[in-house]
């Protein structure tokens, strides 16, 4: 009996060991190599801290940062990405940081970012998502990887070719009207007419309507506005959890907000379940077997009628079938998720900064309303025809991305040992893009890269800056976002429209707080002046 009791204390013990050096060689030992290994290739950086790596000096420079008062300027990456700023200062452009033991490269250098991206894209896969964001994006083309997610690519892409989302032109243009005109029925704050409007809060109601109405049209509206109304109270409680200090392991813990938060993750699955069964049995129904004619013009009847079309879709089949080419029912769920939570906060921040900029620059406010007055009226919501016409207006919003990018950076991690450039990459290194710094860098960009100057894009995106990897709103590569097509297109509906009815001017409450919280928002809201103009005023412009 000793002797068994010996044996068995051995064993424990050889399993502490065993444990205490693999944890060792985690926290300790491969972090002082790695450093030693891009030391030698004149990459520095913070120096590691076991454990924590450099998350505390990383919170401690963003806390300092956004407790300052911003000025009214566009020079907003000391704010927003202080840690970089501060850092690129002291190790250069590209160096070394650490989130706990994970070694991770911030690369701004655009031939690096070409490698990432393009040339030797397959070497590095996509960042996972903290879990509170992969719930509300959904398993799907946001955070899948390897065949699953090119074959899903290769379904879903043609539902937003431009052509496509032409016909829900409708559906954008009533929605916006809706919302105009609750606008010009608000109570004046003035005698001379301006009423104050938040616009970051009424962009998010009209983006979450119009991406209801485009994924689910006419006959499935009601059920999926209440769908997402679900996931709207998600994202409320991913934000107020986002707030506080993260533990690994606190989604786990039985706290009143996670338990609500996974009920609602089920309620939400449920709800879109049904619908896409709802719509799968319309399009079944007898004499109604062409896919083109048995689909509404929206976003759900296109991806089921996409998967017919590849005879990939079946409501009740399992995971058969080649690796990662069924497209099923399930998987419908967590694409409509994804494109309910992209396409709502991209395109909702994407109208925000825009309009706060247009009410900064008065100038550029006027060039783009003459242009909407004269192709699309003083009145009528721009047609498909007119649209493709409204070139200052995408200049606009290219220069409104450029400055305010909905997402500040982007990650990768490299799946093997890998070369970028010059740079020998160990296996499981992230990779930092600094989208921001990017976009704000005066060598890729001039002087004025601080500057909102949409004259930068009269020639197009690719000959805007001295780079063609310089401007990277959407991404770039295989895994450029799949509904930036449907995302300015709403955004240029959206300002044509209000630029037909209203000028407007920042409001003297407006405090400039760019933060980030998952995306680039602001801080305080974006209470903005808006002055009704006389529906004349568009047929004085026209004949001047």
């Amino acid at each position: 009996m000793g002797e068994v009791f010996f044996l068995w204390v051995v064993v424990v013990l050889m399993g502490l060991g065993v444990g205490l050096v693999k944890a060792w060689a985690v926290v300790w030992w491969r972090p002082r190599m790695i450093e030693a290994h891009f030391g030698k290739q004149g990459v520095r950086g913070p120096p590691y801290r076991p454990f924590v790596g450099n998350v505390r000096e990383m919170v401690s420079i963003m806390l300092h940062a956004s407790a300052l008062p911003m000025p009214l300027s566009h020079n907003i990456l000391p704010r927003v990405l202080s840690f970089y700023h501060h850092w690129k200062k002291i190790y250069g452009g590209t160096f070394l940081i650490w989130f706990g033991p994970t070694p991770r490269l911030a690369v701004a250098d655009p031939e690096l970012i070409r490698e990432i991206f393009f040339s030797k894209s397959e070497l590095y896969e996509k960042y996972e998502s903290d879990p509170l964001v992969r719930q509300l994006e959904g398993n799907g083309l946001l955070s899948l990887k390897g065949e699953k997610w090119a074959a899903h690519r290769r379904i879903i892409a043609p539902t937003f070719h431009m052509e496509n989302l032409k016909a829900l032109i409708p559906a954008i243009g009533q929605a916006v009207v809706q919302m105009v005109e609750e606008w010009e029925r608000e109570s004046p704050e003035s005698d001379s007419g301006e009423r104050d409007i938040d616009v970051s809060d009424r962009f998010q109601r009209l983006t979450g309507e119009v991406i209801t109405r485009s994924l689910f049209g006419a006959s499935s509206y009601e059920d999926g506005k209440e769908v997402f109304r679900l996931q709207s109270q998600q994202m409320t409680f991913a934000a107020e959890s986002f707030n506080k200090v993260m533990l690994p392991g606190y989604r786990f813990l039985p706290t009143k907000l996670n338990a609500l938060s996974r009920r609602l993750n089920r309620d939400v699955k449920k709800s879109l379940a049904a619908l896409i069964q709802k719509k799968y049995a319309a399009i079944k129904q007898p004499g109604r077997n062409d896919p083109e004619l048995s689909q509404e013009d929206d976003l759900l009847g296109r991806m089921i009628a996409a998967s017919e079309r590849s005879a990939t879709l079946s409501p009740d089949s399992g995971n058969g079938g080649a690796a990662g080419a069924r497209f099923t029912a399930d998987d419908i769920v967590e694409e409509c998720k994804a494109f309910f939570f992209a396409g709502k906060q991209t395109t909702s921040n994407m109208l925000t900064w825009t309009t706060v900029l247009l009410a900064m620059h008065p100038d550029w406010q006027e060039a783009a309303r003459a242009e909407v007055l004269q192709h699309c009226g003083s009145r009528a919501v721009p047609t498909k025809d007119s649209i493709h016409k409204l070139k200052t207006i995408s200049m606009i919003l290219n220069e409104s991305m450029r400055l305010y990018p909905p997402a500040v950076a982007a990650i990768r991690r490299a799946k093997s040992d890998a070369m970028l450039g010059g740079y020998r990459i160990p296996a499981g290194t992230e990779l930092l893009i600094p989208i921001l710094a990017v976009h704000h860098d005066p060598r890729l960009w001039g002087n004025d890269a601080t500057e909102f100057n949409p004259g930068r894009f009269a020639d197009g995106v690719a000959r805007a800056a001295k780079h063609p990897m310089a401007f990277l709103p959407f991404g770039l590569g295989p895994r450029t976002c799949v509904g930036q097509n449907l995302a300015l297109l709403q955004a240029k509906i959206v300002l044509a429209v209000i630029l037909q009815r209203f000028s407007f001017r920042l409001s003297p409450s407006y405090r400039h707080s760019p933060s980030v919280l998952m995306l680039l928002y602001p801080q305080h809201g974006a209470p903005i002046s808006f002055k009704p103009l006389e529906p004349s005023h568009g047929s004085r412009r026209r004949s001047s």
